[in-house]
């Protein structure tokens, strides 16, 4: 049965239990290459007569430029051009547009761009940016986020009036937000005064690194005529396309974005414009030259972006019995020196920030605040963690105050099926409830833990970005086989594979007749990006979509040469038959040869945009075409001498709606957690008057293999009824839920609660010792009273 889009409806489990590709784990599409060391990235790629572009940044965090001379450059030999940034009067940006493509008048971090070399050779590139001289005058930086945020505070932007920005963004002239967020349901006041007990905590996360083992890179040709093309690692070419056409107003057509065949790991870093702003700032001066510009791992630390530092002070009202009546949160996120994509993450953080609960009375703030360091943006989860690091370590601050059992105080209050999110919106296709049951079964919750021994458990939900579209080709080819057109990335989350798997079934072929292109603006149709968890929903839509538009024209063509109506006809191995009768099938390449000769082929096309209430539209609406929901469970053991936490075992249960491939969907699992446990222990980005401490994997200590503990992947089927096969999306989000899950864990194992990330020993330690003296203090005999005049002895 169709939709009015043409989509499959999922109607019984019978009709899931049919399918003879999806739902199976064949092997992805670039597992060979990859193991054969025979892939293709940003690096391996050459273009004829390329040049070497390398920056010089800023050591300074907030300096005003008074000169910049780069004739002892531009002298050099092997130097074939300077480019500086009053040279480049253009802004870019995605939601809020306030970055130069080279610093300009001032620098406004340490590690910002100043000027940039385009030379025969690397090492003439990297000598030339010895050669630039460049005058500053210091500036007070700001660095808490805190004082950032006040009123009156010294400006990191004092245009920021005067900056474009989308519709639902809302910036706060006069002072360094960028973005306040606004959430509001029933009656906050009314809410506490309802309530029995109040609870006040405040929490923090640091900066964490996306540590992708491919930095980033770009290469840039720009002719004579405004004509730009660029080859890149970007997650999303066509809003890429967008970005670099509105900020150099250029044609949009004039802009080509080609992704390279692989790239190595996003988890969100790869979005917007980082070596891209760059390469096509030397582009956009040395003509018809293309030039590559490569990031090196301390570029990827100082120069690109990292999670956003948080500050959230949550306030909870709660009735004795443990009913939550009320929730306020107060969330501020340091976007550095330029907003990125820090708006939209307030959105996002903001939408899920009471968490996944019926609470009737919410208020809800998120500030995205600008100070003088490195810039923060997209990462996996998307305001998601520093949201539930608060408000699910909270849960179990209220379980353990009024004595109740954390996963009971949970389910009692998780959205149900038909319930009404503090956003407004009806809740479908929820499986929340069934994540945390899956985790409590899987870890057996009620069993009795050793000494120095703890569990926790953490839920999480997740809006998706929304409404946004996605459209595909899919071509059926001579041969009969067929490729598919569509710009979703292969940033080694497996979307090429899962999209041949969508198409295949939908289409009736073996698998390995079905092949994906990589994203070529010029070719390949319009995806608004390849992030959010969106591709397997959005992208697997427009695939099935494009399928039975192609499916469609060829029954019709082979209706006529087996005699039959075109109702009656499948196709199955890539052959067409009536039904019931498969002795009179025809390969699909025979009916097109029979129509068109040996060149024939048919192409078939697709495009999907969730449909969302009038009320909701705006800039990435608060109303969604689904949710992210999940849960996590954690086994510790604490050392209490020396707060050193060894994780033993953690669990993590993901609503898939219906796992395309269930493989694929466990690894995104396993590593989804492997970031959280970095999140929770280890990872910060450590900077000193503004400055990274730690820009290497020598200091930064994100978890290896040896750290990992094991990880019990569930897969959760919730079929949504509007998904491909009843998919939903769910890899972006499996971190989200594990920091909050240590550490309750490590509360149940030693009774100390720790509000500020990374949970490290010396921490631990500290609370310990805290509590002990606490503990000694209370023990303590009263001091005797003194005998009162004329008694006693």
């Amino acid at each position: 049965m169709l939709n009015d889009k043409g989509i499959t409806l999922i109607e019984t489990a019978d009709t899931l239990e049919a399918l003879e590709i999806v739902g199976k784990s064949p092997q992805r599409a670039d597992a060979r290459d990859k193991v054969r060391g025979s892939a293709v990235y940003l690096e391996d790629m050459k273009v004829n007569n390329m040049l070497c572009g390398k920056v010089l940044r800023s050591r300074y965090p907030h300096a005003r430029i008074l000169s910049i001379d780069a004739s002892a450059a531009e002298k050099l030999p092997g130097v074939r051009g300077v480019v500086t940034g009053a040279e480049l009067p253009f802004l870019h940006g995605e939601s809020l547009v306030d970055e130069p493509f080279l610093a300009r008048d001032k620098v406004r971090y340490t590690g910002e761009a100043v000027a940039a070399v385009a030379a025969l050779d690397e090492a003439t590139a990297e000598e030339a940016l010895e050669l630039i001289t460049v005058q500053y005058q210091e500036l007070p930086p700001l660095f808490d986020v805190m004082e950032a945020a006040k009123p009156g505070a010294p400006l990191v932007h004092e245009a920021l009036a005067s900056y474009q920005h989308a519709p639902g963004i809302n910036p706060i002239h006069g002072t360094n937000i960028c973005n306040h967020f606004k959430l509001r349901r029933g009656d906050i006041e009314e809410g506490f005064a309802q309530s029995d007990c109040v609870f006040e905590d405040t929490f923090t996360t640091p900066m964490q690194q996306h540590c992708s083992l491919e930095p980033h890179g770009s290469i840039c040709l720009m002719n004579h005529d405004d004509k730009l093309t660029l080859w890149t690692n970007n997650d999303s070419p066509h809003r890429c396309r967008k970005e670099i056409a509105s900020a150099l107003k250029i044609p949009l057509t004039n802009v080509r974005i080609i992704t390279a065949p692989n790239i190595g790991g996003n988890f969100g870093g790869k979005g917007g414009l980082k070596a891209e702003a760059s390469a096509a700032a030397l582009a956009w001066k040395i003509r018809n030259r293309p030039i590559k510009v490569m990031y090196t791992r301390e570029e990827e630390f100082c120069s690109s972006i990292g999670r956003h530092p948080s500050v959230t002070r949550i306030k909870t009202g709660v009735r004795k019995d443990g009913t939550i009546v009320a929730r306020q949160v107060e969330t501020y996120l340091d976007s550095g020196a330029y907003a990125e994509k820090g708006p939209t993450v307030a959105r996002f953080c903001g939408l899920s920030a009471a968490g996944p609960y019926k609470i009737p009375h919410v208020k809800v703030d998120v500030y995205c605040v600008y100070t003088n360091k490195t810039v923060a943006g997209a990462m996996r989860g998307y305001g998601g963690p520093q949201g539930a690091w608060a408000y699910e370590s909270q849960m179990d601050v209220i379980a353990a105050k009024l004595g109740l059992d954390p996963l009971e105080l949970r389910l009692r209050h998780a959205y149900d099926e038909g319930d009404i999110h503090i956003t407004g919106q009806q809740i479908y296709s929820e499986g929340l409830k069934e994540c945390i049951e899956k985790v409590a079964e899987n870890m057996e919750w009620s069993r009795p833990r050793p000494e120095g021994r703890g569990r926790g458990i953490a839920c999480m939900e997740r809006a998706v970005k929304t409404p946004f579209g996605s459209a595909a080709f899919v071509k059926v080819n001579e041969d009969g086989t067929v490729d598919i057109l569509s710009s979703t990335t292969e940033v080694g989350q497996g979307s090429e594979t899962v999209l041949r798997q969508i198409a295949a079934e939908e289409l009736g072929v073996r698998l390995e007749q079905v092949r994906k292109a990589a994203p070529d603006t010029a070719y390949t149709p319009f995806d608004s990006s390849t992030t959010s968890s969106r591709s397997t929903f959005h992208m697997g839509n427009a695939v099935k979509m494009a399928v039975a538009d192609a499916k469609s024209q060829i029954l019709k063509l082979a209706a006529p040469l087996l005699e039959a109506n075109v109702d009656d006809l499948r196709i199955k191995d890539g052959n067409v038959h009536p039904q019931g009768q498969p002795e009179r099938a025809l390969p699909i390449a025979k009916v097109l040869q029979r129509h068109y000769g040996p060149s024939g082929t048919v192409l078939g096309r697709g495009y999907y945009i969730p449909e969302m209430p009038a009320e909701s539209e705006e800039y990435y609406s608060r109303f969604m075409v689904h949710w992210l929901v999940g849960a996590c469970g954690a086994e510790v053991e604490v050392n209490r001498k020396t707060g050193q936490i060894k994780v033993l075992k953690i669990w993590g249960a993901y609503d898939a709606g219906k796992a395309i491939h269930p493989v694929n969907c466990e690894g995104q699992i396993q590593g989804g957690i492997a970031i959280g446990l970095g999140l929770a222990l280890s990872e910060e980005v450590m900077s000193k008057d503004g400055a990274v401490m730690n820009p290497s994997f020598l200091s930064y200590k994100v978890p290896t293999a040896l750290d990992v503990p094991q990880i019990v992947p569930i897969i959760v089927e919730h079929p949504h009824p509007d998904g491909p096969f009843g998919a939903k999306g769910m890899g972006e989000t499996t971190n989200v839920p594990v920091p909050p899950a240590i550490a309750n864990a490590i509360y149940d194992a030693v009774g100390v609660r720790i509000h500020n990330l990374p949970v490290t020993p010396d921490k631990v330690l500290e609370v310990l010792k805290l509590k002990a003296q606490e503990q000694a203090g209370s023990r303590a005999p009263s001091p005797r009273r003194p005998a009162a005049p004329g008694r006693g002895k």
